[in-house]
């Protein structure tokens, strides 16, 4: 197991290089100045060449990267243009509350995803699997914005049952924090809960065919142990690897949720960074972004030796 984590930590070396190049280059392929974001009215020749020397967009585009890329790996990445903070401490104000909403949306994800699958290839081609199929397939179908609005609607207008925007944090105020995550992490995790439950019915169907399946049942071992002890575990390696991507997905991808419901996480940042042509911040972001993702994709290594003895060797 070492020697595997080992080997992807080497990888993910490479990996971070050719997503920053790939961050950097794509970045500064954009149109517009963020020079002249900055500058607003006034247009002075002087004061442009001497915002681009500030910022050091006056020298070539490899040499921007290698200060760039040399200033990350102290950690430093960078000013806002706009605001003039340092983009690791916005990230690190923002990234909590995206987390959370994430870590949410997932827990949602996988109470109403994993039954609903493990059901429906349990009882396959009857009305339990027929029913559960429609049920992902309109929650795959139905857009976030729309329900989000719908949601709203219901239970902020009309019951009033909780608030339809804002954040609280949860160290100030963990009830009504709870209050005002409940709806957008719903939004997100029903996307999800579908995905993940069609992964695990495909994922049973195919263990549940299985020769030590039909032996363990022989044996006359209980039913649900069958299922959940031989047949889920060793179906459990592809949706692990569904699970890990879609984690990563929800760190990039709130952000028209966040938009919807008002939450100062990593979507309203990066909305706010590409308006402004806030470079350092859009960078900043897609790269702590594609950091997630390899971090999720070990988590993901580690729990296929977890699950599965022979990975592990």
């Amino acid at each position: 197991m070492l020697n595997l984590i080992t080997k992807r930590l080497a990888v993910m070396v490479p990996t971070l290089l050719l997503v920053a190049v790939f961050v950097f280059t794509l970045q500064h392929l954009l149109p517009g100045d963020p020079v002249l974001a900055l500058a607003g009215e006034d247009r002075d020749p002087a004061t442009l060449d001497a915002l681009r020397v500030q910022l050091g967009l006056d020298k070539p585009v490899p040499v921007q990267f290698v200060y760039w890329f040399g200033n990350i790996l102290h950690g430093d990445f960078g000013t806002s243009y706009k605001t003039g903070e340092p983009v690791l401490a916005l990230i690190l104000q923002k990234l909590p509350v995206t987390l959370e909403l994430a870590t949410l949306a997932l827990i949602i994800a996988l109470l109403i995803g994993l039954p609903a699958g493990i059901i429906s290839a349990y009882r396959k081609g009857t009305a339990v699997d027929y029913a559960a199929n429609v049920v992902a397939l309109s929650g795959l179908s139905i857009p976030n914005f729309w329900l989000g609005i719908i949601l709203i609607l219901i239970f902020a207008v009309k019951l009033k049952w909780l608030p339809a925007s804002g954040y609280v944090s949860p160290f100030e105020d963990l009830s009504r924090n709870l209050q005002t995550m409940i709806l957008p992490a719903f939004v997100l995790g029903n996307a999800l809960a579908a995905s993940i439950m069609r992964h695990t019915r495909s994922a049973m169907l195919s263990v549940l065919s299985q020769d030590y399946v039909r032996t363990a049942r022989a044996k006359g071992l209980y039913e649900p142990a069958v299922v959940l002890r031989h047949a889920f575990r060793n179906a459990l390696i592809p949706v692990v690897t569904v699970v890990s991507l879609l984690f990563g997905e929800l760190m990039a991808g709130a952000v028209l949720t966040e938009q919807i419901f008002t939450i100062p996480g990593f979507g309203k940042l990066i909305v706010d960074a590409v308006f402004n042509r806030d470079y350092a911040v859009v960078q900043g972001v897609v790269l702590c972004t594609a950091i997630g993702f390899m971090i999720m994709n070990l988590f993901a290594d580690i729990a296929y030796g977890a699950l599965n003895p022979r990975i592990r060797a």
